[in-house]
């Protein structure tokens, strides 16, 4: 009998200070998955509407996160009850109608299923919405509302995102992008999940403290690739605090650029358990920003259009790269921007057929789009493009050429048609479309390494882009995510921020101890 007591007590008990994971047969911990992401620029006329965010509801949601396949470790972890998630293109804000109609379905499908232990909520952290100073901070109080103080609520987001204080508030987990370009950005929602899962089964709760510094910096994405330094040194930074006895998370997010609003800056939070490690690892990496802060150049050479030219003509390298910068539709931009279009067709060296080849993605042309099915391919078309979105800078561009391609379905362009003039491949969509895979091109039969240029609406080069280069060069053209933010006109953002105020003295950049959700 003596022997059967002790086995039983050696068998039951647990390691000093952790409670054990949930014992098996144990309900297994319900979480909910939510969350809708895009940047929005406020500075672009554009407006961006519900059909943008091709949201996904139910089991569709999973196809976001190949870590959650059916038959992955973490999907047997828990009970899911994914509800919506939208992820639009960059773009211009948000209508106020599209907001509250998603937020509307997220926050009913929420309610569906009720409780939750915890909550998976996966943001960008830059979304503008007519009328509103805050969308994420907005958008995770009303999903508290419905879930309740005892969620566990687990944020995800981009590291180009903004945390306001409400945000940070709403949030118990927080972590964002460790890379520039974000090629870590599934394993940041994986980690992100990760530590919601593992406060769940181990029966730890809320973490004790969140550290919330405001770092008074303001940089556009081009100048804080995580590829060079500074920033690849800073952000080699994060991953060695997260080890430390007391901490769960740290993150640095760059904020965004090309919104005014106050919220906008740079922020750097810690999550933990330990008061002293989470405050001071969250006041060593502020520091650490703001001691580089005077380092940051941009990723690649910066040129102005015409000098960007003039090295892609002398360049005997293929293809030879050209960042169409103030336009990128990736960042916020219209994508229709003709600007860049006109000064191309104004070279002499892109008027005829012998000159050096030139592809061009992309512009938005509906209209043109359409002559050219009706045309066929071979058949010679004339009409306008671009510039119905923001015309600020330049009219419509007039193309008459060949159609060489014509390709429907995509998902973001629904039809996409090139159109050959001189030397120049014009590539024409019916709505805009990011151009960053080779197959983007040659699915259009075009050969993007053997162009002797390629000039793509875009900002620093995603990977694909950047293994393709010979050369590179960023060009400083007009739009709505202009990279000389002097030339923005901000008129909201709280003052002094750097680099717009570079003599300002050193900000408070001291851990501000954030309460525990629903405290």
């Amino acid at each position: 009998m003596s022997i059967i007591f002790l086995l039983i007590a050696f068998c039951s008990c647990e390691p000093a200070g952790k409670k054990d994971v949930l014992d098996a047969g144990s309900e297994l911990p319900r979480i909910a998955i939510a969350g809708l992401a895009i940047e929005s620029s406020t500075f672009s006329p554009a407006l961006t509407h519900e059909d943008a965010f091709h949201a996904k509801s139910g089991e569709d949601v999973f196809d976001y996160y190949p870590f959650m396949s059916e038959d992955s470790i973490n999907r047997k972890r828990a009970i899911w009850f994914p509800t919506l998630k939208g992820h639009a293109l960059p773009g211009g804000t948000v209508t106020r109608e599209a907001y509250e109609s998603l937020m509307g379905k997220t926050v009913e499908m929420l309610r569906e299923n009720l409780p939750y232990d915890g909550l998976f909520f996966d943001i960008h952290g830059a979304m503008s919405v007519e009328g509103m100073d805050d969308p994420e901070g907005d958008m995770i109080s009303r999903v508290r509302e419905v879930v309740g103080d005892k969620t566990i609520i687990s944020t995800s987001m981009d590291l180009h995102g903004n945390v306001s204080k409400k945000l940070a508030e709403e949030s118990d987990l927080i972590t964002c992008y460790r890379m520039a370009p974000h090629e870590d950005a599934l394993e940041s929602k994986k980690r992100a999940l990760d530590n919601l899962l593992e406060r769940l089964e181990k029966g730890l709760g809320k973490p004790k403290f969140k550290a919330w510094i405001p770092v008074p910096i303001l940089l556009p994405g081009e100048k804080t690739s995580t590829r060079i330094e500074p920033g690849k040194s800073l952000y080699a930074k994060v991953d060695p605090v997260t080890k430390k006895e007391g901490v769960i998370d740290a993150a640095i997010w760059i904020g965004y650029a090309w919104a005014d609003e106050p919220r906008n800056h740079a922020v750097v939070m810690v999550t933990g358990d330990d008061k002293e490690a989470v405050s001071e690892s969250a006041e060593e990496l502020a520091q650490s920003f703001w001691d580089v802060r005077n380092e940051f150049v941009f990723v690649a050479p910066v040129a102005t259009l015409e000098e960007s030219l003039n090295r892609a003509l002398a360049s005997s390298e293929t293809p030879f790269i050209i960042s169409d910068m103030g336009d990128n539709p990736t960042a916020g931009g219209a994508g229709d921007v003709t600007w860049t279009l006109h000064e191309i067709f104004k070279r002499k060296e892109f008027q005829g057929e012998q000159g050096k080849t030139l592809i061009y993605a992309s512009i938005p042309g509906p209209e043109l789009v359409e002559l050219a099915m009706e045309a066929g391919l071979g058949e010679v078309i004339e009409g306008y493009a671009g510039a119905s979105v923001d015309d600020r800078f330049a009219p419509p561009v007039k193309l008459k050429g060949t159609v060489t391609a014509i390709k429907k379905g995509d998902k973001d362009a629904e039809v996409e048609v090139v159109v050959k003039v001189g030397n120049v491949n014009v590539i024409v969509t019916k709505k805009r479309k990011p151009y960053h895979h080779e197959s983007d091109f040659t699915e259009l039969n075009l050969d993007p390494r053997k162009a002797d240029i390629l000039v793509v609406k875009i900002g620093y080069l995603v990977p694909e882009l950047y293994n393709m280069r010979a050369d590179w060069v960023m060009a400083l053209t007009p739009g709505g995510v202009d990279q000389d933010l002097s030339r923005l006109g901000y008129k909201r953002i709280i003052r002094p921020m750097f680099p717009l105020d570079p003599e300002m003295e050193q900000p408070d950049l001291s851990a501000r101890l954030i309460p525990v959700s629903g405290t």
